[in-house]
């Protein structure tokens, strides 16, 4: 059996779109989590805090849709955030669900964390460029508006806030008010 070429390997794993996305999200990732971790939070515990002063209270599930995440995903998120007492769960719209919003003490913490997000922002510019990052943003929700949602039988693009685009989530997440600016930190 011939050796295989780490190098080939390499060059093939690269070609795969799923591989290339998820390995530049997890270095992302990474990056804002440094920014975030003397607060506490995590990367995605900010989106979560940003999504909910945007859009006020929610559905569990309607907010793991908004932010592209499984049920289960989302719960597992919450967790710490509920603990926290920087979201709340209570009833929801009817019986058979809950809705989360963000309490005062999670505006506070988001209102906080807005300097780190804002440096992790920079940092990204700085070595990416802003042009491209912009440019970046714009196709990734290209990306998220051509896929259909998995397991939901939705069309592509379904559930998507058109009026919020991926490339002005440079935008201030707390200074945005429900539905007028794009969220920070999706």
């Amino acid at each position: 059996m011939p050796a295989t070429d780490p190098a080939a390997t390499a060059h093939r794993a690269l070609l795969c779109n799923c591989f290339a996305v998820r390995k530049a999200a997890r270095r992302v990732t990474q990056l804002y989590d440094q920014h975030m971790a003397p607060l506490g939070l995590r990367a995605a515990q900010f989106s979560v805090l940003s999504h909910l002063r945007r859009l006020g209270p929610l559905a569990i599930g309607e907010l793991a849709a908004e932010m592209a995440m499984d049920r289960t995903t989302m719960g597992r998120a919450l967790r710490p955030l509920e603990r926290e007492g920087l979201v709340a769960i209570g009833p929801g719209r009817d019986g058979r669900t809950r809705a989360l919003s963000l309490t005062d003490a999670g505006l506070a913490k988001l209102r906080e964390a807005v300097a780190a997000w804002k440096a992790a922002q920079r940092q990204f510019e700085a070595a990416y460029g802003a042009d491209e990052a912009a440019a970046l943003r714009a196709a990734l929700g290209r990306v998220v508006a051509a896929l259909p949602v998995a397991g939901t039988g939705e069309e592509a693009g379904a559930g998507i806030d058109k009026d919020r685009t991926v490339a002005g989530a440079a935008t201030n997440p707390v200074a945005a008010g429900a539905g007028r600016e794009p969220v920070a930190g999706a």
